[in-house]
């Protein structure tokens, strides 16, 4: 259930029974062969499988974030920190005013993880707000799909090449993962050490490994919803 399918009075209707709703956070970015908006369409796509079965509206995802390392790569679109820290607060501002008071964020980008020390703070100012930052690519159920199969995830590699951010064909021989002289570097630096923009590892597995993966992601978005104390 998107806020684009919805009418204000259909929200007005829906907060008189619940407050919980979803924020989904992303990038435009480069990731090799895969779309520029891998970031935003993973984790709507879990937001929008977790509200079929739990009711829990999205909220239109925000399409950019933090990727001023990747601006080499034409189609990377970043914003700065200090705008993006700002346009989640206004957006969870927002959706405290209406009436929610539960949010679970959907980031599919790490690039924004300095939002989320950010809404640590702005949670101390709004009284009955609670916040829940979750980054799928992280978690433990993800990862232990990935140890099960013994396949390493990494930017651009396998474990973000699903059928739905696939824009191109993808190469069959594994990518050596390249050396890395700094964890800081600059755009141009980075596309030289980065070359295509995978980080290293197969571009692609068996889809009955991705919908595994998804699947996993998803219980831990559906255990969430239930804001456990």
């Amino acid at each position: 259930m998107r806020f684009e399918d919805l009418n204000w009075m259909d929200v007005e209707a829906y907060l008189k029974h619940d407050d919980r709703l979803m924020l989904v956070l992303g990038a435009c970015e480069q990731h090799a062969y895969l779309s520029l908006l891998t970031d935003i369409k993973i984790p709507l796509a879990l937001a929008d499988a977790a509200s079929q079965q739990t009711g829990v509206p999205v909220a239109p995802p925000l399409n950019f974030g933090v990727s001023p390392y990747f601006l080499a790569y034409p189609g990377t679109l970043s914003l700065r920190v200090t705008t993006f820290m700002a346009a989640v607060e206004d957006l969870v501002r927002s959706a405290y005013r209406q009436g929610f008071r539960r949010l679970l964020i959907l980031n599919g980008h790490g690039g924004n993880n300095p939002a989320r020390a950010h809404l640590d703070e702005l949670a101390e100012t709004l009284p009955d707000l609670r916040l829940i930052w979750y980054n799928w690519w992280q978690s433990h159920s993800v990862e232990a799909v990935a140890l099960r199969h013994e396949i390493k995830p990494a930017h651009a590699n396998w474990l973000e090449a699903f059928a739905f951010t696939r824009v191109s064909d993808l190469p069959d021989e594994a990518k050596t993962p390249p050396h890395v002289p700094s964890h800081v570097m600059d755009a141009e630096t980075v596309r030289r050490v980065y070359g295509d923009g995978s980080f290293g590892g197969p571009y692609h597995v068996d889809d009955a490994i991705l919908s595994e993966l998804f699947d996993a992601a998803l219980q831990d978005v559906l255990h969430l919803l239930r804001f456990d104390a």
